[in-house]
């Protein structure tokens, strides 16, 4: 097992909690009523806190994300080189303050949500501890969902959940470069993403001067962390597929949240499983465990509506 068995179940119940805020916060957000004149149901999502959405749909939207996911690596690759750890932590701070604010929008004023969201993001930035930065992750990655989930439909966001997956194992298997990006971030203490620090009693032979090497114990402090993307991807594409089955198979908005529930659940169940099978001081990709859990999620969840 990658870490212990209370800090795995840990870090699994933030993605969970996670992925159940940003499929309430989507659902939340979206309007849904029938056009009088043709019978046709109409989906419309609301405007976020912060302003409109992009102007994009299908393979655009996915392009976007794409190059914006590349960019933003180059970027943040080209301040580990440098060593820009003040201009990581501005960007850092901008980011959380807005996708909060987005996600806390959904609920109550912009202008409210605006002030709560850069009081949070201080506490998060300045004043770190495990609640502060935890509990916020949860409302980051739901407004990044906010945003994206009306821009894309099943199948690209299936592409989407491919490609990331495919980048993901590149980044961290043969390029390296997602570890120095996460390694970096972590030392910086701006991570993106769950963190969890914990101490671990570390069996062995530590010789001291003077004496006889005899076997003793020693405490390290090591840091459990799952990238925001992480949690992002499987939620966006949860998002979609709650959105769909509003869009075009008729579901009500309750409906809809409950049968959406399958992917969070399997996807959660993949990470547990993941984060179990993995080893000690080894990185892995996450995404192609997690697009998988999505897929399977999604398949159970199309299987039991033909039974219902």
């Amino acid at each position: 097992m990658k870490h212990t068995l209370k800090v795995t179940l840990l870090i699994v119940l933030i993605f969970f909690l996670a992925q159940m805020v940003g499929l309430v916060a989507l659902n939340y957000n979206t309007l849904v009523y029938e056009e009088p004149e043709t019978g046709e149901v109409i989906v419309h999502h609301m405007d976020t806190a912060i302003g409109e959405r992009p102007q994009l749909e299908g393979v655009s939207t996915l392009v976007y994300i794409l190059i914006a996911i590349l960019i933003g690596t180059g970027l943040i690759l080209l301040l580990v080189r440098l060593r820009k750890v003040k201009i990581w932590k501005a960007m850092y701070f901008f980011a959380v303050w807005m996708t909060c604010t987005i996600t806390i929008g959904v609920f109550i004023g912009p202008t409210i949500s605006l002030v709560l969201c850069f009081i949070l993001a201080v506490l998060k930035l300045y004043k770190p501890n495990p609640w502060t930065h935890n509990i916020t992750e949860m409302f980051i990655y739901a407004g990044i969902a906010i945003i994206f989930v009306p821009l894309l439909d099943i199948f690209w966001s299936v592409v989407l959940l491919l490609a990331i997956s495919v980048y993901d194992v590149i980044a961290v298997w043969k390029s390296g470069h997602m570890v120095t990006m996460a390694e970096f971030q972590t030392q910086s203490r701006a991570f993106a993403g769950v963190v969890i620090g914990y101490k671990e009693k570390i069996k062995g032979k530590f010789p001291k001067a003077k004496t006889k090497a005899k076997p003793k114990e020693r405490t390290e402090t090591r840091n459990a962390v799952l990238g925001g993307g992480d949690i992002a991807f499987p939620m966006i594409f949860a998002g979609v597929v709650m959105d769909g089955l509003i869009r075009s198979m008729g579901f009500t908005k309750p409906s809809a949240f409950l049968m959406a529930l399958f992917i969070p659940v399997v996807v959660t169940i993949a990470l547990f499983i993941l984060l179990y099978k993995a080893e000690k001081d080894k990185f892995y990709p996450a995404m192609p465990f997690l697009t998988a859990g999505c897929l399977v999620g999604y398949g159970l969840m199309l299987a039991v509506n033909l039974l219902l």
